[in-house]
């Protein structure tokens, strides 16, 4: 199913890019795939099979008013193929392209208290200026790593928190004995 979802996942990207609507796709495919998440009603509507490919584009026209046509035409594409219990994956799939494409990454950085705002716009500029690349930072407030900072940046972990300084010192000591 993920390698279902990535097909079509690049090949609404590539027909987005390629007119210059990606931002715009981008928004509508979130904006969307949020509105199926929130609405159990629409979910069953879009998944079931008892809805024919008919009802299913009514419901189309009527629930993504304004939208782009390409966006429009993807929807009551995957509804004829019956692919939209795909959409979530879909929007995670082109996500992943549209940051690749936006030069964006992912960022975390957890501590034991709330960090002045200001502190983190440094950090995540200063993740930025290394990586060449635009950093959404996100801040959370973890108290079980108990102070210090866990930073998480795409993959990769900087973990400086007292609790980890505390779990290695445990380990070596345990070693010593």
């Amino acid at each position: 199913m993920e390698e279902i979802a990535r097909v079509y996942a690049e090949a609404l990207f590539d027909v987005a890019k390629e007119r210059g609507k990606l931002d715009g796709i981008h928004d509508e495919l979130g904006q969307f795939a949020a509105a199926l998440d929130r609405s159990r009603d629409l979910q069953v509507f879009f998944f079931s099979p008892y809805f024919s490919t008919v009802e299913k584009r009514q419901g189309i026209e009527r629930a993504v008013r304004d939208a782009d046509p390409e966006f429009v035409n993807f929807l009551e594409l995957l509804a004829e193929k019956h692919r939209m219990p795909l959409v979530f994956r879909i929007q995670r799939q082109f996500e992943v392209r549209y940051k690749e494409e936006q030069r964006m990454l992912d960022a975390t950085l957890t501590s034991a208290v709330e960090l002045d705002p200001e502190l983190v716009r440094r950090v995540g500029d200063e993740i930025g200026k290394q990586t060449g690349r635009r950093v959404e930072l996100r801040s959370a407030v973890d108290t079980d790593i108990l102070g210090g900072i866990v930073l998480q940046v795409g993959n990769m972990v900087l973990d400086a928190s007292i609790r980890s300084r505390l779990e290695r010192l445990r380990k070596n000591i345990a070693r010593a004995a």
